[in-house]
Protein backbone atom coordinates (compact mmCIF):
# COMPACT_ATOMS: atom_id res chain seq x y z
CA UNK A 1 0.00 0.00 0.00
CA UNK A 2 1.46 3.37 -1.03
CA UNK A 3 2.11 6.19 1.37
CA UNK A 4 0.13 8.48 -0.94
CA UNK A 5 -2.96 6.28 -0.76
CA UNK A 6 -2.71 6.08 3.03
CA UNK A 7 -2.37 9.87 3.18
CA UNK A 8 -5.43 10.34 0.97
CA UNK A 9 -7.46 7.91 3.07
CA UNK A 10 -6.52 9.73 6.27
CA UNK A 11 -7.47 13.09 4.73
CA UNK A 12 -10.84 11.67 3.71
CA UNK A 13 -11.56 10.42 7.22
CA UNK A 14 -10.68 6.72 6.96
CA UNK A 15 -9.36 5.92 10.44
CA UNK A 16 -8.25 2.38 9.58
CA UNK A 17 -6.62 3.06 6.23
CA UNK A 18 -8.08 2.92 2.70
CA UNK A 19 -11.03 0.65 2.08
CA UNK A 20 -11.50 -1.68 -0.88
CA UNK A 21 -14.06 0.78 -2.24
CA UNK A 22 -11.58 3.66 -2.12
CA UNK A 23 -9.04 1.56 -4.04
CA UNK A 24 -11.78 0.66 -6.52
CA UNK A 25 -12.64 4.35 -6.95
CA UNK A 26 -9.10 4.90 -8.24
CA UNK A 27 -9.18 1.95 -10.66
CA UNK A 28 -9.89 2.71 -14.32
CA UNK A 29 -11.56 0.19 -16.60
CA UNK A 30 -8.36 -0.12 -18.65
CA UNK A 31 -6.52 -1.51 -15.61
CA UNK A 32 -9.37 -3.87 -14.76
CA UNK A 33 -9.41 -5.20 -18.33
CA UNK A 34 -5.67 -5.88 -18.35
CA UNK A 35 -5.78 -7.49 -14.89
CA UNK A 36 -8.95 -9.40 -15.82
CA UNK A 37 -10.55 -8.46 -12.50
CA UNK A 38 -13.66 -6.70 -13.77
CA UNK A 39 -13.41 -4.30 -10.80
CA UNK A 40 -13.29 -0.63 -11.79
CA UNK A 41 -14.71 2.71 -10.70
CA UNK A 42 -17.61 3.30 -13.09
CA UNK A 43 -20.45 2.31 -10.73
CA UNK A 44 -18.94 4.40 -7.92
CA UNK A 45 -18.58 7.29 -10.36
CA UNK A 46 -22.28 6.97 -11.22
CA UNK A 47 -23.20 7.26 -7.55
CA UNK A 48 -20.65 9.98 -6.81
CA UNK A 49 -21.96 12.13 -9.65
CA UNK A 50 -25.36 12.29 -7.92
CA UNK A 51 -23.86 12.85 -4.47
CA UNK A 52 -21.57 15.67 -5.63
CA UNK A 53 -24.43 17.35 -7.51
CA UNK A 54 -26.68 17.20 -4.46
CA UNK A 55 -24.05 18.52 -2.05
CA UNK A 56 -22.95 21.37 -4.32
CA UNK A 57 -26.60 22.39 -4.84
CA UNK A 58 -27.14 22.31 -1.07
CA UNK A 59 -24.03 24.44 -0.44
CA UNK A 60 -25.09 26.99 -3.06
CA UNK A 61 -28.59 27.24 -1.59
CA UNK A 62 -27.10 28.03 1.82
CA UNK A 63 -24.40 30.40 0.55
CA UNK A 64 -26.71 32.36 -1.80
CA UNK A 65 -30.17 32.47 -0.20
CA UNK A 66 -31.55 35.24 -2.43
CA UNK A 67 -30.21 34.06 -5.79
CA UNK A 68 -32.66 32.75 -8.37
CA UNK A 69 -32.77 29.16 -9.60
CA UNK A 70 -31.30 29.93 -13.02
CA UNK A 71 -28.18 31.48 -11.55
CA UNK A 72 -27.81 28.67 -9.02
CA UNK A 73 -28.00 26.16 -11.88
CA UNK A 74 -25.28 27.98 -13.82
CA UNK A 75 -23.05 28.12 -10.76
CA UNK A 76 -23.57 24.44 -10.01
CA UNK A 77 -22.70 23.59 -13.62
CA UNK A 78 -19.50 25.63 -13.35
CA UNK A 79 -18.47 23.64 -10.28
CA UNK A 80 -19.47 20.10 -11.26
CA UNK A 81 -18.20 20.17 -14.85
CA UNK A 82 -15.34 17.88 -15.88
CA UNK A 83 -12.63 20.55 -15.78
CA UNK A 84 -13.53 21.78 -12.31
CA UNK A 85 -13.86 18.26 -10.92
CA UNK A 86 -10.54 17.33 -12.52
CA UNK A 87 -8.90 20.30 -10.82
CA UNK A 88 -10.29 19.15 -7.48
CA UNK A 89 -8.93 15.68 -8.21
CA UNK A 90 -5.51 17.18 -8.90
CA UNK A 91 -5.65 19.08 -5.62
CA UNK A 92 -6.26 15.74 -3.89
CA UNK A 93 -3.39 14.12 -5.81
CA UNK A 94 -5.61 11.54 -7.48
CA UNK A 95 -3.61 11.51 -10.71
CA UNK A 96 -0.67 9.84 -8.96
CA UNK A 97 -2.97 7.21 -7.47
CA UNK A 98 -4.98 6.17 -10.53
CA UNK A 99 -4.57 2.55 -11.55
CA UNK A 100 -4.49 2.64 -15.34
CA UNK A 101 -3.82 0.23 -18.12
CA UNK A 102 -0.57 0.55 -20.06
CA UNK A 103 -2.25 2.30 -22.99
CA UNK A 104 -3.89 4.97 -20.82
CA UNK A 105 -0.64 5.48 -18.94
CA UNK A 106 1.31 5.99 -22.17
CA UNK A 107 -1.22 8.53 -23.48
CA UNK A 108 -1.16 10.72 -20.36
CA UNK A 109 -4.24 9.35 -18.65
CA UNK A 110 -3.06 10.53 -15.23
CA UNK A 111 -3.71 14.12 -16.32
CA UNK A 112 -6.80 13.69 -18.48
CA UNK A 113 -9.70 15.79 -17.26
CA UNK A 114 -12.25 13.08 -18.02
CA UNK A 115 -10.43 10.36 -16.05
CA UNK A 116 -9.66 12.64 -13.13
CA UNK A 117 -13.23 13.97 -12.92
CA UNK A 118 -14.59 10.41 -12.94
CA UNK A 119 -12.11 9.40 -10.24
CA UNK A 120 -13.12 12.33 -8.05
CA UNK A 121 -16.81 11.43 -8.30
CA UNK A 122 -16.00 7.76 -7.67
CA UNK A 123 -13.98 8.76 -4.60
CA UNK A 124 -16.96 10.69 -3.23
CA UNK A 125 -19.18 7.71 -4.00
CA UNK A 126 -16.84 5.49 -1.98
CA UNK A 127 -16.77 7.94 0.93
CA UNK A 128 -20.57 8.15 0.89
CA UNK A 129 -20.91 4.35 1.11
CA UNK A 130 -18.08 3.82 3.59
CA UNK A 131 -18.37 6.84 5.89
CA UNK A 132 -21.81 8.35 5.24
CA UNK A 133 -23.36 11.49 3.79
CA UNK A 134 -22.05 13.86 6.48
CA UNK A 135 -18.44 12.95 5.73
CA UNK A 136 -19.02 13.23 1.98
CA UNK A 137 -20.55 16.66 2.64
CA UNK A 138 -17.50 17.76 4.64
CA UNK A 139 -15.14 16.81 1.82
CA UNK A 140 -17.19 18.31 -1.01
CA UNK A 141 -17.70 21.57 0.87
CA UNK A 142 -14.01 21.80 1.67
CA UNK A 143 -13.07 21.19 -1.97
CA UNK A 144 -15.65 23.58 -3.44
CA UNK A 145 -15.61 26.38 -0.84
CA UNK A 146 -13.26 28.67 -2.77
CA UNK A 147 -15.19 28.11 -6.00
CA UNK A 148 -18.50 28.95 -4.32
CA UNK A 149 -17.04 32.09 -2.75
CA UNK A 150 -15.59 33.16 -6.11
CA UNK A 151 -19.02 32.90 -7.68
CA UNK A 152 -20.85 34.66 -4.85
CA UNK A 153 -20.38 38.31 -5.79
CA UNK A 154 -20.67 37.79 -9.54
CA UNK A 155 -23.78 35.65 -9.12
CA UNK A 156 -25.44 38.28 -6.97
CA UNK A 157 -24.59 40.97 -9.52
CA UNK A 158 -25.94 38.92 -12.43
CA UNK A 159 -29.05 38.07 -10.47
CA UNK A 160 -29.85 41.69 -9.66
CA UNK A 161 -30.26 42.38 -13.37
CA UNK A 162 -32.59 39.40 -13.74
CA UNK A 163 -34.53 40.31 -10.59
CA UNK A 164 -34.90 43.92 -11.71
CA UNK A 165 -36.20 42.96 -15.14
CA UNK A 166 -38.69 40.46 -13.69
CA UNK A 167 -39.91 42.97 -11.09
CA UNK A 168 -40.37 45.80 -13.64
CA UNK A 169 -42.15 43.51 -16.09
CA UNK A 170 -44.49 42.14 -13.43
CA UNK A 171 -45.24 45.41 -11.65
CA UNK A 172 -45.04 48.03 -14.38
CA UNK A 173 -45.56 46.01 -17.57
CA UNK A 174 -42.37 47.59 -18.89
CA UNK A 175 -38.65 46.85 -19.08
CA UNK A 176 -35.66 48.69 -17.59
CA UNK A 177 -33.89 50.97 -20.05
CA UNK A 178 -30.07 50.95 -20.02
CA UNK A 179 -28.07 53.80 -21.55
CA UNK A 180 -24.30 54.03 -21.97
CA UNK A 181 -23.35 57.45 -20.59
CA UNK A 182 -19.59 57.49 -20.73
CA UNK A 183 -16.54 55.49 -21.77
CA UNK A 184 -13.15 56.44 -20.35
CA UNK A 185 -9.59 55.19 -20.66
CA UNK A 186 -7.46 53.49 -23.33
CA UNK A 187 -8.68 50.45 -25.23
CA UNK A 188 -6.91 48.00 -22.92
CA UNK A 189 -8.25 49.62 -19.72
CA UNK A 190 -11.66 51.13 -20.40
CA UNK A 191 -14.23 52.10 -17.78
CA UNK A 192 -17.92 52.23 -18.70
CA UNK A 193 -20.67 54.22 -16.99
CA UNK A 194 -24.22 53.01 -17.61
CA UNK A 195 -27.54 54.44 -16.44
CA UNK A 196 -30.68 52.38 -15.92
CA UNK A 197 -34.10 54.01 -15.86
CA UNK A 198 -37.25 52.44 -14.48
CA UNK A 199 -40.67 53.77 -15.38
CA UNK A 200 -41.87 55.84 -12.46
CA UNK A 201 -38.77 57.91 -11.87
CA UNK A 202 -35.99 55.71 -10.53
CA UNK A 203 -32.70 56.28 -12.34
CA UNK A 204 -29.40 54.76 -11.18
CA UNK A 205 -25.87 54.48 -12.49
CA UNK A 206 -23.23 51.78 -12.46
CA UNK A 207 -19.56 51.65 -13.42
CA UNK A 208 -17.64 48.63 -14.71
CA UNK A 209 -14.77 47.38 -16.85
CA UNK A 210 -17.24 46.27 -19.50
CA UNK A 211 -20.63 47.50 -20.62
CA UNK A 212 -22.27 44.36 -19.21
CA UNK A 213 -20.61 44.70 -15.82
CA UNK A 214 -21.64 48.37 -15.69
CA UNK A 215 -25.23 47.36 -16.48
CA UNK A 216 -25.14 44.81 -13.67
CA UNK A 217 -23.80 47.44 -11.28
CA UNK A 218 -26.56 49.86 -12.30
CA UNK A 219 -29.18 47.12 -11.85
CA UNK A 220 -27.81 46.38 -8.37
CA UNK A 221 -28.03 50.05 -7.44
CA UNK A 222 -31.61 50.23 -8.77
CA UNK A 223 -32.56 47.09 -6.83
CA UNK A 224 -31.21 48.66 -3.64
CA UNK A 225 -33.09 51.88 -4.40
CA UNK A 226 -36.35 49.93 -4.79
CA UNK A 227 -35.68 48.25 -1.48
CA UNK A 228 -35.04 51.54 0.32
CA UNK A 229 -38.24 52.94 -1.20
CA UNK A 230 -40.18 50.00 0.27
CA UNK A 231 -41.27 48.71 -3.12
CA UNK A 232 -39.94 45.15 -2.80
CA UNK A 233 -42.39 44.01 -0.14
CA UNK A 234 -44.86 41.28 -1.16
CA UNK A 235 -47.97 42.53 -2.93
CA UNK A 236 -51.58 41.62 -2.26
CA UNK A 237 -53.11 39.40 -4.91
CA UNK A 238 -56.62 39.41 -6.15
CA UNK A 239 -59.01 36.49 -5.70
CA UNK A 240 -57.92 34.95 -8.99
CA UNK A 241 -54.30 34.78 -7.88
CA UNK A 242 -53.05 37.42 -10.33
CA UNK A 243 -50.87 40.30 -9.17
CA UNK A 244 -52.73 43.47 -8.25
CA UNK A 245 -52.67 46.25 -10.84
CA UNK A 246 -49.44 48.19 -11.03
CA UNK A 247 -51.17 51.38 -9.96
CA UNK A 248 -52.21 49.90 -6.62
CA UNK A 249 -48.70 50.36 -5.20
CA UNK A 250 -47.66 53.49 -3.40
CA UNK A 251 -46.11 55.87 -5.93
CA UNK A 252 -42.33 55.94 -6.30
CA UNK A 253 -40.60 58.69 -4.38
CA UNK A 254 -40.14 61.90 -6.33
CA UNK A 255 -36.38 61.89 -5.85
CA UNK A 256 -35.26 58.30 -5.30
CA UNK A 257 -31.67 57.66 -4.25
CA UNK A 258 -29.20 57.14 -7.06
CA UNK A 259 -26.63 54.32 -6.91
CA UNK A 260 -23.09 54.65 -7.99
Amino acid sequence: MSVRLESLAAALGYAGGPSERLSQALTHRSFANEAATGVHNERLEFLGDAVVGLLVAEALMEALPSVAEGTLSRLRASIVNARSLADMARERGLGHLLRLGRGETRTGGRDKDSLLADAYEAMIGAVYLDLGLDQARRIVRLDTAARILAGDASAAARDHKTQLQEWVQARLQATPVYRLLETEGPDHDKTFTVEVEIEGGITCRGVGRSKKSAERAAAGAAWEALGRAGLLTPRREDAGGAPAPAGSESPSPASPPEGS
